[in-house]
């Protein structure tokens, strides 16, 4: 991130306190000409996070830029958690939250726990808060998304893979895994350009791009999950609303009984496949 300059909008002096009413006042008004819709919010969030005024001014500056708040702040909240995020690796959403739901809903005592195209590790880490001991694994492809996750995962002592969907993963837990949450690229490939900026500029393609019909992924995941399942074990994948018909019956394909759960609030879509 660039230091900031003497003629910058976003300099702070340096007798200015990081917590005054007045560097408040300036943060505001520099997120709101950068378009940012809650400049308030975000503005405590810097505050809080810097330490001096010239650290306060460099993520005014990096918020400005359009760098999404969540790198500028190095953590995301996912679930009550702190979830490091680092450039390079996707954001966990809001919505996806809702899987994690689902997936404490279907198997409340599940105890082996797959978080699939894991990006930071957020959904596994939140389920392993929410069941307590569990045996978790978390997968990736990305090296960066690899690095990131084993900071959130380790406090549950979980293992993070390196590899493409299920052959990073031991193949002793083949037949064994009560959840598999694959929070996998859903974005048709002649979509991803119209993704907001902050996406499409700062987060890694193949954490977005999900093939020419967004599914390609999710079929690949579908097909191979009732190997991996313990009896009664559940797949969760998140999905767009006009895809969900489609992923339901990829699910049922792969020898899977499908449903589909839906959060108009969140505006979040979660096919759930059980193996009998």
């Amino acid at each position: 991130m660039p230091a900031s300059s003497p003629s910058s909008p976003f300099s702070f002096p340096a007798s200015s306190s990081a917590s005054s009413s007045s560097s408040y006042d300036a943060v505001v008004a520099a997120l709101r000409a950068a378009g940012c819709v809650f400049a308030e919010e975000e503005a405590r969030l810097l505050l809080s996070a810097a330490r001096t005024p010239r650290e306060l001014a460099l993520l005014v500056e990096g918020r400005s830029g359009g760098l999404p708040l969540e790198l500028v702040l190095g953590w995301a909240e996912f679930r009550g958690l702190r979830i490091v995020v680092e450039p390079g690796v996707f954001v966990p959403r809001r919505r996806t939250e809702f899987l994690v739901e689902q997936a404490l809903a279907q198997a409340p005592a599940a105890r082996v726990v797959v978080d699939l195209c894991c990006g930071s590790g957020a959904v596994g880490a939140a389920l392993a808060a929410a069941l307590g001991p569990v045996e978790l694994h978390a997968a990736d492809i990305d090296p960066a998304a690899v690095r990131c996750a084993r900071r959130n995962v380790a406090a549950a002592g979980g293992q993070v893979h390196s590899g493409d969907l299920f052959e990073a993963l031991p193949a002793g837990l083949r037949g064994r895994v009560d959840v598999l949450a694959a929070n996998v690229p859903y974005v048709p490939t002649d979509e991803v350009g119209l993704l907001p900026p902050e996406a499409r500029d700062h987060e890694p393609l193949v954490a977005l791009d999900g093939g020419s019909d967004g599914l390609h992924v999710l079929r690949r995941v579908a097909a191979e999950a009732h190997r991996w399942l313990a009896p009664r074990g559940c797949l969760l994948v998140e999905t767009s609303e006009r895809q969900a018909a489609a992923a339901v019956d990829a699910f049922s394909r792969g020898g899977l009984t499908a449903r589909l759960a839906y959060d108009e609030e969140l505006g979040a879509s979660v096919v759930i496949g059980v193996r009998p």
